[in-house]
């Protein structure tokens, strides 16, 4: 599930994007062989925290168990703060698939929340998802014709700020009580960028003005009009951890994406099987509280924790430019030496446990028109059928990772292989920093769900297409050309019947006939068409 080629359109290949910052880093982490990049063009990091890195240069696995004295293996430096996973920006929705005519239910980090367009202040609103009154969800409500937010249970009404401007049931020559701080609705911050609406977890006052001390990762690509870029999302029934994993790990391409994905080069690689499988050079390089930047081979990688992962090419021209150079003098040289370039951006939320989110986009400075040509969601049909093929498999592998323990991930699975170094990267981020697994406080009691049905995991309505503006609209328009063949076919075999044998020739009431024939079964194709694309479809890997 790591790229996404629905179409035969170029190719997004693994790899990363050009940063702002520089941090010079040591030897690597995992003692791979590799030629070193240029070190001073690679800091990913908010910090420049140093650690200590102990290698065997001569090994050719990667090993997660602790006890190998031959096992290439980190040793930091003790870290002042853990990774707080509620001192952080986190992405809730692309702009693009956000109405503002209505407010919109989410949950993030187990944070229920209702987004909402202002047009007051024009932008987008981030409240928690519980009225003051009684707690009924906001996101059940509507936005009135003065612009605020109105809780629909009893008409309470709410600004941008969270004051409650009016409340029905309150007496006109009574005590102003809608201006009690019980009556507000708390707020979280919140802000746009790279068009997508971002949210800090916390309402508390001190948080109000946290976007002038720090912002969200910004990636320029996602703002620069040379790139176009599709965003999709989706609604995954597997936690952030998996996600993430799954997201790092381009040895399962060829496997549980036969058959849909292209992947790059594959006539010069020598095959080992039918799927085309092959050893992998994968080093992380550099790794600490915020996140690791790492090396594919053919590309590089960047985790910047917690929700962003994304990759570009080496081909980039900007990666060869001095760092002291600003980004507009990057631009500038660019368009004198512009070449190819396609990155991808993967957008990981945590829900809650056994639940994430993904908000994908795969910017590139080539083929513009393509986008223009195909509808958004024709590009969706092909992600997700590449979503729904491994999606059953890795449901039920954070089943047997709960098992075990998150904490005994490293001794459970055996990972000897480069290819798995992305992984086995993240996991030891997860580890060292942020405790093995995501800390959602008491806000969950209970372990992962019973497994549902295969039909209700793989369902791409709810999870999907309500979501998603384009493929919403799709849907609706598909449902009714449908409708139209079944009238057209009916109608055409109705006029037949209803004329004499002389008033239509027998070439003419043939024709009609065969009008009314392809109508009906154009009618029943696209009606599977429509289920299979937006509804379910399964994916049976050993028929493949």
């Amino acid at each position: 599930m790591e790229a996404f080629h629905p179409f035969p359109s170029p190719s997004f290949n693994l790899s990363i994007l050009r940063t702002k910052h520089s941090i010079p880093f040591k030897k690597p982490i995992f003692s791979l062989p590799f030629k070193h990049p240029k070190s001073h063009l690679f800091s990913i990091f908010k910090d420049k925290n140093q650690f200590k890195i102990f290698s065997t240069a001569t090994s050719s696995t990667i090993s997660t168990t602790d006890t190998e004295p031959t096992a290439p293996d980190l040793e930091f430096e003790e870290e002042k703060e853990k990774f707080d996973w509620y001192s952080n920006w986190y992405p809730i929705m692309p702009v693009c698939d956000l109405d503002k005519k209505v407010p919109h239910a989410k949950t993030v980090m187990g944070l229920d929340v209702v987004v909402w367009w202002d047009r007051m202040e024009e932008k987008w609103q981030v409240f928690d998802d519980r009225c003051p009154h009684r707690l009924a969800p906001l996101s059940e409500g509507r936005i009135d014709q003065w612009g605020r937010l109105q809780c629909v249970y009893h008409g309470w009404c709410f600004d941008g700020a969270g004051d409650c401007k009016l409340i029905p049931q309150a007496p006109l020559d009574g005590p102003p009580i809608n201006t009690f701080k019980k009556a507000c609705a708390a707020v979280y911050p919140s802000c746009e960028q790279n068009k997508i609406v971002w949210f800090w977890p916390s309402t508390e006052p001190q948080f109000k003005d946290i976007l002038m001390k720090e912002k969200p990762p910004y990636i320029p690509e996602l703002d620069d009009p040379s790139y176009t870029s599709l965003y999709g999302n989706r609604d995954i029934p597997y936690g952030y951890e998996v996600l993430v994993e799954n997201l790092m790990d381009p040895a399962h391409v060829p496997y549980a994406h036969y058959g849909i994905m292209r992947i790059p080069n594959a006539k010069n690689r020598p095959k080992r099987d039918r799927e085309g499988g092959r050893p992998m050079e994968i080093s992380v390089e550099t790794l600490n509280g915020n996140g690791f930047f790492a090396n594919q081979g053919f590309g590089y990688s960047k985790f910047m924790a917690p929700c962003i992962f994304y990759a570009f090419p080496k081909s980039a021209p900007s990666y060869e430019l001095s760092t002291s150079m600003s980004i507009e003098q990057e631009s500038s040289t660019n368009s004198d030496q512009r070449q190819r370039i396609s990155l991808l951006i993967f957008v990981c939320i945590p829900v809650s446990p056994g639940q994430s989110r993904l908000i994908w986009v795969f910017p590139r400075n080539f083929s513009q028109w393509l986008d223009r040509i195909v509808p958004r969601w024709m590009f969706h049909v092909g992600q997700n059928l590449i979503l729904d093929s491994d999606l059953y498999l890795l449901h039920l592998e954070e089943r047997k990772i709960a098992e075990v323990g998150p904490s005994n991930w490293q001794k459970a699975c055996f990972v000897p292989t480069k290819s798995d170094a992305l992984v086995v990267g993240f996991r030891k981020w997860l580890r060292k920093y942020a405790g093995g697994q995501i800390k959602w406080g008491n806000k969950f009691d209970v372990g992962l769900l019973p497994i549902p049905p295969r039909e209700q995991l793989l369902d791409r309505y709810w999870s999907h297409v309500v979501n998603c503006s384009s493929c919403r609209v799709a849907v609706k328009g598909l449902k009714a050309l449908e409708v139209s063949l079944q009238v057209i076919s009916l109608a055409s075999i109705a006029i037949v019947a209803a004329l004499k044998q002389n008033v239509m020739s027998t070439v003419s009431r043939s024709v009609v006939v065969s009008m009314a024939v392809v109508c009906f079964l154009a009618s029943k194709w696209l009606s599977h068409f429509i289920y299979k694309n937006f509804y379910y479809h399964d994916y049976n890997h050993a028929l493949k």
